[in-house]
């Protein structure tokens, strides 16, 4: 036999050295051999079926191939995605639910769930409106939560209506509650869940459909607590709460391992007419490149309305930072770590700003991202529009449309703050004309590399993906 016949031609050039038998791995798959490495086989994890192939022992220096009777084109995009970690191109010619079955089967769905809900293929200028899921019922979404592989849980009504990470599956459940006004993802199987009125936190197992553990805050009145807000960092659940006799209101974080009081932050004992001290916290985000809790709300008196927006320290119990806002408040408001900065829409004029980390503290924080903002005598154009970071952009829903931000970087301009850039925005729509329009948005958010919106008077959630797919 000729010395070379043991080499195989390499992109290269040069030979490439054939690998030792016994770590090559044959599969019969349905009729059709595949050969692979036991290296290979062994990324599939140690209870996959594939690893246990891989550790089986050789028989006279190779393993002997090992019959599988099942569909051989759908084992190779499978093998491809062990091999590289993405799916190939011809995987577009299969059935999504046939590829999650076949992955199930050999124990990858978490590998195939990686690669098709991963977030870096989430492109914000791209989006289109892919599907819609329907919901059971009359009752539009109140609310709606996501966890960070793409999987969907939706109160509407008394229900919850979850959906697994790829949105074929889903179950629904009947809580307690008259209506969802605030629900947090703790897990695919796991939600918070409370309303404004009524009492306690429930954490809600929706696999199973009852209520694991029902949480209450002690107020000094012992009259019972509603839930204003919910939130979470990677250690702690928090919760804001309001007594039902509405004169004091607090923060509370809960473990995330057996929902134990840890501490209570921001607590008010209303008394006269302290109005900022009146507002619970209606919304809550962590903001983890400072360590600190965003605590937002806001209130109509007779001078209009008022919001207060506070980042709490939650290992000293304290106020890093604290907004007032009264000219053209919020209606809603967002924090963005990955832009250090706190965003809204504008209550009266619809428009967005922005409050620069740098220069919290100081007089006027806010910066509008328009050059004229326009402010309408006796109309809100920015009532219910709704804002939301993710990444490096910033959505906000105006009526039926959707405009996203994004910062442009302007190193030749020179700001007026320690030398730093000044920083520049810029607005796009989301969509294309065909998806634009519609009823009032209601919810945004964002879990894998999916957008979900969901309208007034509407009884179902739209998926929006990027028009580039992973395969």
């Amino acid at each position: 036999m000729p010395p070379f016949s043991c080499s195989l031609p390499a992109p290269n050039g040069f030979p490439q050295s054939k690998p030792e038998s016994s770590n090559v791995v044959t599969v019969d798959v349905g009729g059709q051999v595949f050969q692979t490495s036991r290296q290979t086989l062994a990324l599939a994890g140690p209870e996959s079926l594939l690893s246990q192939m891989a550790s089986e022992p050789a028989s006279g220096g190779e393993l002997p191939a090992r019959f599988i009777d099942r569909d051989p084109e759908l084992f190779s995009v499978l093998l491809s995605l062990l091999r590289t970690g993405n799916l190939p191109s011809k995987a577009k010619a299969f059935d999504l639910q046939h590829l999650i079955s076949e992955s199930q089967y050999y124990g990858i769905e978490s590998m195939l769930m990686s690669s098709l809900s991963n977030p870096s293929q989430f492109d914000a200028f791209s989006l289109e409106k892919s599907f819609v899921l329907p919901l059971n019922g009359r009752d539009s979404p109140s609310a709606i939560a996501t966890t960070p592989c793409g999987s969907l849980h939706v109160a509407h009504g008394s229900k919850i209506t979850s959906f697994d990470w790829s949105l074929g599956k889903k179950s629904t459940i009947l809580t307690q509650l008259t209506a969802v006004d605030s629900m947090l993802a703790i897990s695919p199987a796991l939600a918070a869940a409370g309303a404004t009125d009524f009492s306690g936190l429930q954490i809600l197992d929706l696999e199973k459909g009852h209520v694991r553990k029902t949480l209450n805050w002690e107020n000094a009145t012992r009259s019972s607590s509603t839930v204003q807000a919910i939130g979470s960092s990677p250690d702690y659940l928090f919760t804001s709460f309001e007594s039902g006799r509405r004169n004091s209101n607090s923060i509370m974080a809960y473990d995330l391992e057996f929902f134990k009081p840890v501490v209570e932050i921001a607590r008010h004992e209303i008394f006269g007419a302290e109005l900022y001290s009146a507002i619970p916290a209606k919304k809550l985000k962590w903001v983890s490149g400072y360590n600190l809790l965003m605590a937002s709300g806001s209130h109509s008196g007779p001078s209009g309305v008022l919001g207060n927006i506070k980042f709490w320290d939650i290992r000293s119990g304290s106020a890093a930072w604290e907004l007032k806002d009264g000219t053209d408040c919020f209606s809603d408001v967002t924090v963005s770590d990955n832009l250090s900065a706190i965003f809204k829409v504008g209550l009266n004029s619809g428009e967005v700003f922005f409050a620069d980390f740098r220069y919290l503290g100081g007089g006027n924080s806010w910066v509008c991202l328009q050059d004229c903002p326009k402010l309408i005598n006796g109309k809100k154009e920015g009532a219910a529009c709704r804002i939301h970071s993710h990444g490096n952009q910033v959505f906000c829903s105006k009526g039926g449309d959707i405009e996203v931000w994004s910062e442009v970087v302007m190193s030749s301009l020179k700001g007026s703050f320690d030398g730093l850039p000044e920083r520049v925005f810029r607005r796009n729509s989301v969509g294309r004309v065909k998806d634009m329009g519609g009823d009032r948005i209601t919810n945004l958010a964002f879990g894998g590399n999916k957008m979900f919106v969901t309208r007034k008077n509407q009884q179902s959630v739209e998926v929006w993906q990027s028009s580039v797919r992973a395969f």
